[in-house]
């Protein structure tokens, strides 16, 4: 997809949803999705001395899991200003340090943050490449960055049953709740899309990050990425 197109379907897309997109992540991870982000925010080592910046943090869910773990100084980006919304009526604590902007140009001065976190997101920024070179930029040395994102499990049983709920029964839910009939047809392209192109370690590494671990989650259904900065 051409850059300006996904950027612009991305963001109409969670506009639309923005009202019902915090019922249907939980409603259709069956709640596990609280367990995801309470994992990678674990694995992160996060602490109350961390000052993160949530990319692509929408309603803010990663945000308030990393605050209930400690962390006081966290900030949030998204494209979505709808989502951006939804994050401030959820928390007071937000206000002032949410922007409205994409991955790829983040408004933020050199080795500003300690940590990044991208909860399912990172497939949806539309120039990946130039994305990682912001994180590195506004990381002090030794910051890391912590994505969590879907994946196609490898497990054949695992992989059958997922690619059936993710084209199938996801999209049948999704289009009835959210009332918008891309939303989560969406879903599932970007995922295949994704896990067949991206290596997210390898990408790590071409732009400067070390230490890269990566850490499977639920059958294989998630993965947690994390890369320190040299």
């Amino acid at each position: 997809m051409e850059a300006a197109n996904k950027k612009t379907r991305v963001k109409r897309i969670f506009d639309s949803i923005s009202h019902r997109y915090d019922f249907l992540n939980h409603f259709l991870s069956a709640g596990v999705d609280f367990y995801w982000r309470k994992k990678a925010v674990q694995l992160s080592g996060m602490s109350s001395q961390t000052k993160l910046l949530d990319i692509a943090c929408g309603t803010g869910d990663f945000a308030i899991t990393a605050k209930k773990y400690g962390v006081e100084n966290i900030f949030g980006a998204d494209l979505s200003l709808n989502m951006l919304s939804h994050f401030k009526n959820k928390v007071g604590w937000i206000n002032g340090r949410i922007v409205e902007t994409a991955a790829e140009h983040l408004p933020f001065k050199d080795e500003s943050f300690t940590n990044i976190t991208v909860a399912f997101g990172v497939r949806n920024f539309y120039d990946i490449h130039q994305a990682f070179r912001s994180f590195h930029r506004i990381l002090t040395k030794g910051g890391k960055v912590t994505v969590l994102e879907f994946r196609l499990p490898s497990n054949s049983f695992v992989r059958k049953f997922y690619l059936f709920y993710f084209n199938r029964a996801l999209p049948f839910i999704g289009r009835i709740i959210s009332k918008d009939p891309e939303a989560y047809t969406y879903l599932p392209e970007s995922v295949g899309e994704f896990d067949e192109k991206v290596d997210l370690p390898a990408l790590f590494k071409e732009y400067g990050f070390s230490k890269v671990g990566k850490y499977s989650l639920t059958f294989g259904l998630t993965q947690v990425v994390i890369a320190e900065k040299y």
